[in-house]
């Protein structure tokens, strides 16, 4: 517990950080409808824009999360944290002043480029935190808990939501994103990593099987995006440990799964239950609370009991069945009971960190964030261009058959497949860091 008070401030600053997102979650889909289809309960052009939206911002994130995880190895966490708090404000702004057509334009384009900057980011760098400062063993713990912050925020943002009206809203987000912003810059300490000692041992360790950065001068290794990491970088992390790229496997196949699903469900629930915001908000404090409870006091529990593996799978197979609940979905009171099942769904990312974390040494956290967020970016991209005409399809009168929630059912094979994946893993033992850091100096 001692541990985890020391990593008070950055939880702080991520609840703010997510509280001000997930706040506005439950009223930017009646905004987008308002603004685009006034008046109707379906709208394809909503739908094609949110999946355009997705996939343009999961391919900005696949370029800039594992940039981001690699600098911050160098440069610090905290300095490198400062950019998407940042960003994320002004999304906020746009739409705490007006939200008319022009402004949801203005709002949209900001938060293509600004979601480019955080998604990704934000998690990376705090697992990569997290990382730098618990011991292994206890990191499904520490993980967890940073996962139940991220819920307890999304229960607290949606229950703000539920309460204030739309334009309230977006003017309490915008504030409380600026609070975290200064929180942050005010009162948490940078790593206890050593960022110029291991930026020397972090690139010769990632060299263990083979070569990855060719040899530079110093005015090239100074320039921002030679730290962009090549297909061969990523190549050889995924092959430096086989149960790292059965992890990546599962990582992708379930944000595969989670993405599609996600877009999704906000307007199939509209246009199947004719859902308003108070409907998704009161959704959404169901499977926040479930989250909270699960991560804060379960997982704490469970991880050291039952292992991150067992966990994972757990997890894997209640995300496939709460998404086949939805899809099936015959009356309005399914989905409340399907977002139950979030007591363990919400299992499966702090295993998946977990578990990766363990395969690579100190000086390679952010290296081996950075790549798993950059592949569940991978999957953003995908899950839009593969769902979404599915999704405006058949909750329009042109569906082949009537099967409105046609699209979640199809997320829900992606899922599947990552809970099979997930049963095939058999966990390395995890990298001494002592040993590593021998290693790599022999290497030197």
């Amino acid at each position: 517990m001692e541990l985890f008070l020391g990593l008070g401030h950055l939880f702080v600053t991520i609840f703010l950080y997510h509280y001000a997102i997930f706040m506005v979650i439950p009223a930017i889909t009646d905004v987008t409808m308002g603004a685009l289809c006034p008046g109707e309960d379906e709208c394809g052009l909503a739908i094609y824009l949110n999946g355009f939206q997705q996939a343009v911002t999961g391919l900005g994130t696949l370029i800039v999360t594992p940039l981001v995880g690699n600098l911050s190895d160098e440069c610090g966490r905290k300095t490198l944290l400062t950019v998407p708090l940042t960003a994320a404000i002004f999304p906020l702004v746009t739409l705490a002043f007006s939200r008319t057509k022009s402004s949801f334009y203005v709002y949209y384009v900001l938060r293509i480029f600004t979601g480019m900057v955080c998604e990704g980011s934000v998690l990376c760098l705090a697992l990569a935190y997290v990382a730098d400062n618990v011991a292994e063993g206890q990191r499904a713990s520490a993980f967890g808990v940073l996962s139940g912050i991220s819920s307890a925020s999304f229960v607290f943002g949606t229950l703000t939501a539920r309460f204030l009206s739309t334009s309230t809203t977006f003017k309490v987000a915008a504030s409380v994103g600026v609070i975290a912003a200064v929180y942050m810059r005010a009162f948490l300490p940078d790593s206890n990593m050593c960022s110029c000692s291991s930026s020397n041992s972090s690139r010769s360790t990632v060299k263990r099987k083979a070569k990855v950065l060719p040899d530079a001068d110093p005015s090239q290794e100074n320039q921002i995006f030679s730290r962009i990491p090549s297909v061969e970088d990523i190549t050889c992390l995924l092959r430096s440990s086989t149960t790292f790229l059965q992890v990546a496997i599962v990582a992708f196949c379930n944000n595969l799964a989670e993405s599609g699903f996600q877009a999704s469900l906000l307007f199939y629930l509209k246009a199947q239950f004719h859902f308003n915001k108070d409907q998704f908000a009161d959704l959404m404090l169901i499977a926040g609370f479930a989250g909270v409870i699960s991560q804060l006091l379960l997982m704490p529990i469970l991880a050291p009991l039952l292992g991150e593996l067992k966990l994972l799978t757990i997890g894997l197979f209640a995300c496939w069945a709460h998404i086949f609940l939805y899809a099936i979905s015959w009356s309005s009171w399914v989905p409340y009971f399907a977002a139950m099942f979030s007591v363990m769904v919400v299992f499966t990312a702090p295993c998946i960190r977990t578990i990766a974390s363990k395969q690579v040494g100190t000086n390679e956290q952010g290296k081996a964030q950075g790549c798993i967020s950059g592949i569940c970016s991978f999957a953003n991209v995908i899950s839009p261009l593969a769902f979404t005409p599915l999704t405006a399809l058949f909750l329009s009168e042109r569906a082949p058959f009537h099967f409105p929630g046609f699209s979640i059912m199809c997320t829900g094979l992606a899922a599947f497949i990552a809970f099979l994946q997930s049963i095939m893993i058999r966990a390395a033992p995890a990298i001494s860091t002592d040993k590593f850091i021998n290693t790599s100096h022999m290497q030197v």
